[in-house]
């Protein structure tokens, strides 16, 4: 762990999921880079699929802010 936290080593996907699963928190956690979107990335990981897709939708309807 100590060489992924000085930068010398870059853990491989099947590390992270297993770093990910210990701390209970999705893959996806890993590369959020914020920490409003690492919050909606746990948040989002407990719903159902139902729920995921009616937030999904959601979502896609929110105007852009360009």
């Amino acid at each position: 762990m100590n060489q992924y936290e000085k930068g010398r080593h870059t853990p491989d996907v099947q590390t992270l999921k297993l770093i990910a699963d210990a701390l209970e928190v999705p893959l996806n956690y890993f590369f959020c880079e914020d920490e409003v979107s690492a919050e909606l990335a746990i948040a989002i990981s407990k719903l159902s699929a139902d729920q995921k897709k009616r937030i999904a939708e959601i979502i896609a309807s929110l105007p852009s802010e360009e």
